[in-house]
């Protein structure tokens, strides 16, 4: 599936990836290949992207509140700000 994580400034990431995991308003979910369309909002946290499975290859960002939409295996992050914490290969 395709993500991208956009912010008012700029484009923090844009590609394909595994899944991603979110801190939603009611709290973390996880989002896979496939997922039924929806839009939630999302809380002050950390969002984790899933660059691929099994080689635990994982990108971390701390970001502020905003929205994310799913839709045609496209997962669309808007948030006020985030910044990069880590990668893991």
């Amino acid at each position: 599936m395709t993500l991208e994580i956009l912010t008012p400034e700029r484009k923090l990431y844009g590609g394909q990836v595994y899944g991603v995991q979110l801190p939603g308003i009611d709290g973390l979910f996880e989002v896979l290949d496939r997922h039924a369309p929806m839009v939630s909002a999302l809380k002050k946290g950390n969002l984790k992207v899933l660059v691929d499975k099994g080689q635990g290859n994982t990108i971390n960002y701390s970001i502020e509140s905003g929205f994310v939409e799913i839709l045609h295996n496209k997962v669309t992050v808007l948030v006020e700000g985030a910044n990069l914490v880590d990668k893991s290969h």
